[in-house]
């Protein structure tokens, strides 16, 4: 069996058998296949798509390449969530506390950043101290003792799917539904999970710009899922302005915390009840959506999801103090501001640019060895639908390098559209629900 075959054939919309598939998870995952034809075929995988037998033996075959957890003899119900990643999008370190002060337990395997969206675990890195390398005895006592661990991938956990993420952020094959559906379930099935809710953005920041495309996407993932005997439900949400008001690591974390103590913008707040309402139905915490939000709500009025987010950093090596002292995390030296170039309203964003503009800060990556800048990132000041006079500020760039300050100066400046009108309506945040 060579590697050049099967790339060809999938290059000219061939399926490839268990056999073939398996081959090229099994020898990528080993070392035996390099990076460059790896890279070719998932381009293929691309552009000429997967059936949903090859769909289906990819995301097996990824799964398998490493541990799968059992948690069973633990009495709470497991879930998860996972978004398919955006700009601004720190739900899980919201949800996470959320739910677990709740009573489920929610056993998080998380990604770093994929393209120009931000990542879990780059977010958590950005806490001082803050370990998501822990070993799989690790992340059971931490899961047992507070209900909740967020880690990523070891390398006994999907470790297939690993090495495949890391190369599809850097050969722009991120927006493949099939890759992403193989990717996101291999690590989520791995969980020992019984129940999980997926987060799915649609719009100009997401990677499936279009609805239709969104939900295809989130009918393979409940598919898989259901077939590996699952509960799962999707949701569609907006993803065409970034979500709440900041994007970069530090700076997420610290709007995460905002949230967790009864504030933070309403667009956050307002999806971080709804998913993790859903997550409480599922696990049957709750009789229901609508009392899975209130529960939700009490979690943070009453400040448990806040502990319990003190206690996760704490039991991970962090810095469980700046849940109470934001500013111990890591910030940028300069800021400078982007002035709305006349007086109108905010008609809409290009969000994927404002999301690749905190690539260009330092805060996510364009090479797969790149390191991350945690401080750097944006917040904005107006979101669509806002009155905005010429000169105010649009957003504000926390940066370190004066050298990349220019390119995601322009970037954003190129991002915002500001009309003399009000646009007529804006999306709302929950599209549909898919699955249940």
């Amino acid at each position: 069996m060579r590697v050049v075959d099967l790339i060809r054939r999938k290059r000219d919309a061939g399926e490839l058998t268990r056999e073939e598939i398996e081959f090229l998870v099994a020898g990528y995952t080993r070392g035996e296949i390099p990076d460059y034809q790896m890279a070719a075929w998932l381009m293929a995988v691309l552009l000429r798509g997967m059936t949903k037998v090859e769909l289906a033996v990819l995301t097996e075959a990824m799964l398998h390449s490493g541990q799968t957890l059992d948690f069973s003899d633990l009495p709470a119900r497991k879930v998860d969530k996972h978004s398919t990643g955006g700009v601004g999008d720190k739900t899980s370190l919201v949800i996470a506390p959320v739910v677990a002060a709740g009573g489920l337990l929610v056993p998080m395997i998380s990604g770093r950043g994929l393209g120009h969206s931000g990542g879990t675990l780059d977010k958590l890195e950005s806490i001082p101290g803050f370990n998501v390398n822990l070993s799989l005895a690790e992340f059971r006592r931490v899961l047992s003792t507070c209900g909740c661990a967020l880690i990523g991938q070891t390398a006994e956990i999907a470790p297939a799917d690993k090495k495949i993420y890391a190369l599809r952020d850097v050969t722009s094959t991120v927006e493949s539904p099939n890759l992403i559906c193989a990717s996101i379930m291999s690590k989520k099935l791995a969980e020992g999970i019984d129940a999980l809710v997926l987060d799915v953005k649609t719009g100009s920041g997401a990677f499936m710009k279009k609805e239709e495309d969104a939900v295809y996407l989130a009918e393979l993932m409940c598919e898989t899922g259901r077939r590996m005997g699952k509960r799962v439900v999707a949701l569609i949400t907006d993803m065409d302005q970034p979500l709440g008001c900041k994007a970069g690591n530090s700076l997420e974390v610290e709007e995460a915390v905002e949230v967790l103590c009864g504030g933070g913008p309403e667009d956050l707040r307002e999806l971080c009840l709804e998913l993790a309402a859903w997550m409480f139905d599922l696990g049957g915490r709750t009789a229901g959506v609508a009392e899975g939000k209130k529960l939700a709500a009490e979690m943070i009025a009453t400040g448990r999801a806040r502990d319990k987010f003190r206690e996760i950093i704490r039991l991970q090596g962090g810095d469980a103090a700046v849940v109470d002292h934001t500013g111990r995390l890591p910030h940028a030296r300069h800021t400078v501001d982007v002035p709305s170039p006349a007086d109108g309203y905010v008609a809409g964003t290009q969000c994927e640019h404002l999301g690749v503009a905190c690539v260009v800060l330092g805060g996510g990556r364009e090479k797969k060895e790149d390191s991350i800048d945690p401080a750097v990132g944006l917040v904005f000041h107006r979101k669509v639908g806002d009155v905005v006079k010429r000169g105010e500020a649009l957003c504000t760039i926390h940066y370190n390098c004066d050298a990349r300050l220019a390119e995601a100066r322009q970037l954003i400046e190129q991002s915002y559209r500001i009309e003399p009108s009000k646009p007529r309506e804006t999306r709302p945040l929950v599209h549909r629900v898919i699955g249940e």
